[in-house]
């Protein structure tokens, strides 16, 4: 008897821990349990731990409640500007509703994905390049709120949706490259304009002071002179700037006046002559023998050439 019963035990026993181990379920801390019991889902989720159901009869099923990153496909399209582009994102989601994510929708990752997928195509197509280029926030909250409009009959609520990339064509790349370089150029003359604007307001301000101080500009030459002297430098040009001549020229003592040239004595009227005693004077000037010896006026008369004599011995 004491055998019969011991034996009833060990069964009952065994029979115990089968059962237990056949309806024991263990929920992770990130996961909820449902139960469906003959197929219809009970009202009671399973919270995190040890979660015991009848076998045969209920089935567990557990739901992540993670953030979950799902990575966009690149969906090629046109943009408003009539700009061919692939653009890839990404969307973080999370199952906040476990219920409505395994009995309203099949799949709720591939539903996820098809309606970024879908609406990402459409963002492309309502925005020009240059909001995909540097406009990206407000094309994520748009992208957002198209795929959350949906997903909240899902049980599951979008985090967060992000553009990773948008891929141009060469031809594109080339042409904004282009762009960039002649804006950036046109900027560098724009500069280089306004420094020489603004380089001539200050010389025309010092040129002022200097006409004002002469001796400044004196004292600037000598400035340049020892910068230049300073790259001992084997031949050195020096600019003499003409206004220091004029500095000069000021500064020296003015000439003597030149005296006034011998005026002739008036001559007598014209329709009187020489008188004889100026006739007689004349005469004797002419007649001296010294006059004679001397040429006239103090001019030297060119003598005859000699003439030529035959090469020979002579008698």
């Amino acid at each position: 008897m004491v055998e019969e019963l011991l034996t009833a035990a060990i069964a009952a026993g065994v029979g115990v821990m089968v059962y237990v181990g056949a309806a024991a379920r263990v929920v992770k801390q990130y996961e909820r349990g449902l139960v469906f019991r003959f197929g219809r889902l009970r009202e009671e989720i399973r919270p995190p731990g040890f979660a015991m159901v009848i076998p045969v009869i209920d089935r567990l099923h557990k739901v992540n409640m993670q953030i979950v990153t799902l990575p966009v496909p690149a969906q090629e399209g046109i943009t408003r500007d009539n700009v061919t582009v692939r653009v890839d994102a990404v969307v973080y989601f999370k199952v906040v509703d476990p219920a409505n994510a395994i009995v309203a929708v099949e799949d709720y990752r591939f539903a996820v994905s098809q309606m970024a997928q879908t609406s990402l195509r459409s963002i492309i197509g309502k925005s020009d390049l240059d909001d995909l280029l540097s406009n990206r926030e407000m094309l994520n909250q748009g992208l957002e709120l198209m795929i959350d409009s949906p997903a909240v009959g899902w049980g599951v609520q979008i985090d967060r949706v992000e553009i990773k990339d948008v891929s141009l064509p060469e031809t594109m790349k080339r042409s904004m490259a282009r762009q960039a370089e002649a804006d950036r150029e046109r900027r560098a003359r724009v500069i280089n304009a306004d420094a020489e604007l603004q380089a001539s307001h200050k010389l025309a301000q010092a040129a002022e002071v200097m006409s004002e101080q002469p001796a400044a500009l004196q004292l600037r030459l000598l400035q340049t002179v020892v910068a230049v002297a300073a790259e001992k430098n084997s031949t050195l040009v020096l600019p003499f700037p003409v206004e220091l001549l004029r500095f000069l020229e000021r500064a020296a003592p003015s000439p003597p006046a030149a005296a006034a040239p011998h005026e002739p004595a008036p001559a007598g009227p014209a329709s009187e002559g020489p008188g004889p005693a100026e006739v007689a004077d004349a005469l004797d000037a002419v007649l001296a023998p010294d006059a004679l010896d001397a040429p006239a006026d103090g001019l030297m008369l060119d003598a005859p050439p000699p003439e030529h004599e035959p090469d020979g011995p002579r008698d």
